[in-house]
């Protein structure tokens, strides 16, 4: 069965519930404590609530908040390149690429008390001056859920914690600042707490934190998938996985998506922390990523697993993605945002995959559509434009930057694509409203500066709808390749495991020094076993990552039924 919380042990050390637990393990003075975190917190109820167990075990405590010493909003946004005026983009800011230091006016002297402890918190505080260092987190998936619904209280951005948050900021700015400032601070965090149940938060020592992490980047391991709910989402994976979403569908599954996923460490439910994935490639590249990996892509792990859920539910809007320099010149990014669609399962010959340009297409009069239904509402004629082509379970359709795309409605789709992925510069989207009645914003301009006009008609399915070549063979087994593009600086493959073959055995594999990602999208499931003897299950339609540190390994089927395994890898 699908396990919709994988969770792994922590080394060395054990995972604390309860503000007291945490609280216990300070001293009594006199101190400096610099609590950090995301702008995304209730610092002032994290604070309170960390000083009243510190009270209660008689230990006196003064409060500093570092958000008081915050810049103006003017200064904030000319520090962080966010123009404003009839020039700024409505849709996207360059990667900023600011210290956190840019957010405040002016950083506090904190000189230790002569009892007790100081707190220094909020944003940032590792920056002043400090003895003990803890980290406060809360994953990513809150702050942009609750943004999206307006339903986040003030603070969600950095340099304003009395304003409501905004997604623009949160994406472009905020979180390149602060998971930058994390990153640099993780191997001297002294105590990691996970605030996602603010009453009773759960921690862990660094140490700890640092030792679990070095024996996850040596061996198989999930991250923590979660569904966002939106106007086009379906419910597959209400009905096969066991999701409960809170807005009625499941939409984008974040399998691994490296920025915002996290692995939980601790005994049970109750006693866990999830640990950013971020910081396996952070603390161990090498082991992790693998040598060459790192060297090109430093410590970003470039490749993403997510679900699109359309079945039961609408198409995906048509649109593309950023070409490679506009990428990298416009918004920052070194790499872009090549994607690629696997069908895992579909809701019958009715379903279509929208991909590529017909032959000769006529992009000036689609421009004009596209404008018509946003300024009077008219319906485009998207198979005019675009090619409409049967969407087939098991196949995969490529996707690279400037490709005109869309999933049609009644698909579950596995997309295997470059981690880049808040840059989808739509045309259109079916006239759809959304909760409150508003249509999506479409950043058509941009798509159209970055259409790729050179690829139609019969070559997009040479070029895009390949099929399978095999790459290797064995008892029982083989590897095939089922999409590569020269442009693509990554491979899709799929491993094809049938346990009732005469003589079969497990399927053999080696990292050779980079990481794999495994996906298994038909069958019952497999184990995968590696050289220095772990072993971990993958059932169907789970996502795990193998580093390059773990070398040879294998993969033994779960039952009788052909398995079949999608596994991406750096080329």
């Amino acid at each position: 069965m699908y396990e919709l919380n994988p969770r792994y042990a922590a080394v060395g050390g054990t995972v604390a519930r309860g503000w007291d637990a945490a609280a216990d393990a300070l001293p009594d003075g006199p101190a400096v404590l610099a609590l950090d975190g995301p702008a995304a917190l209730d610092w002032d109820g994290a604070a309170a609530a960390l000083a009243a167990a510190l009270a209660d075990r008689g230990v006196p405590t003064r409060l500093l908040d570092l958000r008081a010493y915050e810049a103006d909003w003017d200064t904030v946004l000319d520090r962080t390149g966010d123009t404003t005026g009839p020039a700024a983009d409505p849709y996207y800011l360059p990667l900023a690429q600011n210290s956190l230091t840019d957010v405040y006016r002016e950083l506090p002297q904190a000189e230790r008390p002569a009892e007790g402890l100081l707190i220094v918190h909020g944003p940032g505080a590792a920056l002043v001056e400090h003895d003990i260092l803890w980290y406060a987190d809360l994953p990513k998936r809150y702050a942009e859920a609750a943004v999206a619904a307006k339903e986040l209280p003030l603070g969600v951005n950095l340099g304003r914690h009395r304003e409501p948050g905004d997604l623009r900021r949160l994406f472009h700015a905020d979180w390149p600042m602060a998971d930058a400032h994390r990153d640099a601070i993780a191997g001297r965090i002294d105590r990691w707490l996970d605030l996602q149940h603010p009453e009773a938060p759960t921690s862990v020592d660094g140490t700890t934190m640092r030792a679990t992490l070095t024996a996850l980047a040596e061996g198989p391991v999930r991250s923590r998938p979660y569904f966002n709910s939106t106007p086009w989402g379906g419910q597959w994976a209400v009905r096969e996985l066991g999701f409960e979403p809170q807005q009625g569908n499941t939409a984008l599954g974040y399998e691994l998506i490296a920025p915002e996923a996290g692995v939980l460490v601790g005994d049970d439910p109750q006693a866990e922390v999830e640990l950013p994935f971020q910081l396996l490639c952070v603390l161990h590249p090498v082991e992790f990523l693998g040598a060459a990996v790192h060297t090109e892509y430093g410590t970003s792990f470039p490749i993403r697993y997510d679900y699109l859920d359309t079945v039961a539910g609408g198409s995906l809007s048509l649109h593309l993605h950023p070409r490679e320099e506009y990428m990298r010149t416009r918004f920052g990014w070194p790499y872009t945002q090549h994607e690629t669609y696997y069908v895992t399962a579909n809701a019958g010959a009715d379903a279509r995959v929208y991909l590529g340009l017909q032959q000769d297409a006529d992009t000036g009069l689609m421009r004009k559509q596209v404008e018509a239904s946003i300024e009077r509402g008219e319906e485009m004629d998207v198979e005019r434009f675009v090619q409409s082509h049967p969407s087939r379970e098991g196949q995969l359709y490529m996707i690279p930057a400037g490709t005109p795309h869309a999933s049609g409605a009644g698909n579950l789709v596995l997309e295997v694509s470059a981690t880049p992925y808040l840059y989808s510069l739509r045309f259109y989207d079916w006239l759809r409203k959304d909760a409150q009645g508003n249509s999506r914003p479409l950043p058509y301009d941009h798509g159209f500066a970055n259409l790729d006009t050179r690829r139609q008609g019969e070559d997009v399915v040479r070029d895009l709808i390949q099929e399978p070549r095999t790459l290797r063979e064995g008892p029982g087994w083989r590897e095939e390749v089922i999409g590569a593009l020269p442009e693509l600086f990554y491979e899709v493959r799929r491993l094809v495991i049938d346990p009732a073959a005469d003589g079969a055995r497990p399927a053999e594999d080696d990292t050779e020094g980079r990481f794999h990602i495994l996906n298994v999208s038909s069958g019952d499931g497999v184990v995968i076993e590696t050289a220095d003897g772990r072993s971990h299950e993958l059932v169907f339609a789970e996502t795990l990552t193998v580093p390059a540190a773990v070398g040879p390994y294998r993969l033994r089927p779960l039952g009788r039924r052909p398995v079949h395994v999608v596994k991406s890898l750096v080329r």
